[in-house]
């Protein structure tokens, strides 16, 4: 649940020199839904897009990609959100980026889905969906969208579970908060609080919580069963209970950062529904967090099921030695 984002992708170099840009599919809780899809595991997306060419093109791809699409409100009146990627070049002229960084210029204020709320839950699509699901994701961007999504989460976690899970991905980003930036270390934090599920990166809580340890977060935020920590030392810790388990991440050669976090957790998810142990969990969402890490665009084009499934079943010593993609050989087997 949260905004779809049209993208376009910029030739590598000085934005105001593209001479074209490639167009694509994002946003932090589509990226997620198209991960589970390709996991195994059936995926609806609620949102809001405009009555546009972009919104209608959004709609499409994530439906192109098995994510059920039935709860999507068409605002006329407001318009589908959009960003450009900048990528550089690393040509060393002005205004270039280094070789494989990226750079996002957003235009989604006043977007369709800035206009989200709780009547949005009360729509019969939305209401089938949440009598139905197994799982409810969004990240800390729903929220900083606007008052209205705001209040939109803070019902959603509020709501009796029925069996359902709430998992919330804390993906804190000052510029969208605005003027309410000052509400967002305690709204976040609620929300955290408030999640069966959550995942931090440790360099964001650092930020907005005063502390990225993994230890330190447990004690502030004891109430997710399922609290999960990604490391700045390239590691992720998570806890479950009064389970811990840390695993370390792939060795691989980065290409781009955007839509790892997501595909982490669209791993870890799709692990946890099929009832995997915590540290199988925890792999899942490094492989899937290396092939984003490892492609171009923002959702990630995940590895064969088997796949994942044979790697994450190595040996801890297998494990840490991996490489990705040359893991996906086949060669190593547990």
């Amino acid at each position: 649940m949260g905004e779809g984002l049209a993208v376009l992708v910029a030739r590598p170099g000085p934005l105001e020199q593209s001479p074209s840009f490639d167009r694509s599919a994002g946003g932090a809780e589509a990226n997620v839904a198209t991960v589970l899809t390709q996991l195994g595991v059936a995926a609806a997306w609620l949102s809001r897009v405009g009555d546009d060419g972009f919104g209608r093109y959004l709609v499409a791809q994530l439906a192109g990609q098995g994510v059920d699409v039935g709860a999507v409100a068409v605002d006329p009146g407001r318009p589908t959100g959009l960003y450009v990627k900048e990528r550089g070049s690393g040509s060393g002229a002005t205004h270039d980026l280094p070789a494989h960084a990226s750079r996002m210029h957003y235009y989604r204020a006043g977007s369709a889905a800035s206009a989200l709320s709780p009547a949005d839950l009360a729509t019969r699509a939305a209401a089938g969906l949440l009598d139905s699901t197994d799982l409810v994701h969004f990240s800390g961007i729903t929220p900083a969208l606007s008052e209205s999504a705001n209040q939109l989460t803070r019902t959603l976690i509020a709501l009796p579970r029925r069996g359902r899970l709430v998992s919330f991905d804390l993906n804190y980003r000052p510029a969208l908060w605005g003027s309410r930036i000052a509400e967002a270390a305690d709204e976040l934090a609620a929300h955290v609080r408030g999640a069966d599920v959550a995942l931090l990166g440790a360099d964001e809580a650092e930020e907005i919580f005063g502390t990225g340890d993994p230890g330190a977060l447990r004690a502030l935020f004891p109430e997710p069963a399922q609290l999960i920590v990604k490391n700045d030392k390239h590691t992720v810790t998570g806890f479950d209970g009064d389970a811990v388990v840390e695993v370390p991440a792939l060795a691989l050669e980065i290409t781009e950062r955007i839509g790892a976090g997501d595909a982490f957790a669209g791993g870890y998810l799709a692990a946890l529904l099929h009832e995997a142990d915590l540290r199988t969990r925890l792999r899942y969402g490094h492989l899937c967090a290396a092939a984003a890490l490892t492609a171009t665009g923002d959702a990630a084009k995940i590895p064969p099921v088997h796949d994942i499934r044979r790697l994450a079943q190595l040996p801890a010593a297998a494990w840490a030695g991996l490489r990705y993609p040359d893991a996906l050989d086949g060669t190593i087997r547990p």
